[in-house]
């Protein structure tokens, strides 16, 4: 039986207090989270149908990438004009793990996190399905789970990979501008370069320096140890290659 997992956004966008039940974490999951490692974790909307329509949609995905990390619960029901600035400036808690890059694409998401306690993957996974379903699910007048479970994950264990891995996600938005860029059909990779840097929906701009209230949802040591990843034009044909084999989004 799925477990009731209660969403650190207890209300849904209309301030209506509601609990859903979802298992977006473990069906079936045989990838074991080790701690002091790192995963890109992902995956897509059911049918894959668009489940981020609007600034909105996207927004609330992000506040929940935040709140999510915590071990607090916030109740937004009680929050005096729960903004997207005031949300991302709640005090969460502790974090369950370390954040260091995402992209959010209209129908799927891409993460890298890493593991400091145990069960922290899971656990904030768990929460951002819940949180994000209860959202969409209230405001499409929709049933059940809105994200394939459980969440694909694959392990980055070489330090100078991961640094590629990072840029790949940044990446990832490429396929809005240029659809054949998986299969290497790129026409204009000035102006695609530039796309990407302007995406909001992506952690990139906070590795540009781009000041935002996005910032707070990365996690500043993490950030750190970034600091080789190459430039995303010379590795657009490496990111292609490892989208292919993921063999999904």
């Amino acid at each position: 039986m799925p477990r009731c997992a209660q969403s650190p956004l207890m209300n849904d966008y209309r301030g209506v207090a509601s609990i859903w039940c979802y298992n977006f974490s473990m069906a079936y999951r045989q990838t074991e989270f080790a701690v002091g490692e790192w995963y890109h974790c992902y995956t897509r909307s059911i049918t894959g149908r668009t489940v981020f329509d609007d600034v909105r949609d996207f927004q609330r995905f992000t506040e929940a990438l935040y709140l999510c990390n915590g071990t607090k619960t916030i109740k937004r029901g009680a929050i005096s004009r729960p903004t997207h600035e005031r949300m991302l400036l709640l005090d969460r808690g502790g974090q369950l793990i370390d954040l260091a890059a995402y992209a959010i694409m209209p129908n799927h998401f891409h993460l890298l996190l890493q593991e400091n306690r145990d069960g922290g993957i899971s656990t904030f996974m768990q929460k951002l399905g819940t949180s994000y379903s209860m959202y969409y699910n209230v405001k499409k007048m929709h049933i059940g789970n809105v994200f394939i479970k459980p969440f694909r994950a694959k392990h980055i264990a070489d330090e100078r990979y991961l640094q590629r891995v990072l840029q790949y996600i940044h990446l990832n938005p490429i396929e809005l501008f240029e659809r054949g860029w998986k299969q290497g059909l790129i026409r204009h990779p000035k102006s695609v370069e530039n796309k990407v840097l302007s995406y909001r929906w992506s952690s990139l701009p906070d590795y540009e320096s781009i000041v935002r209230v996005e910032n707070a949802i990365l996690g500043k040591e993490a950030m750190t140890i970034f600091d080789e990843r190459p430039p995303l034009r010379s590795i657009i044909a490496e990111a292609a290659e490892y989208y292919a084999e993921l063999e999904g989004l």
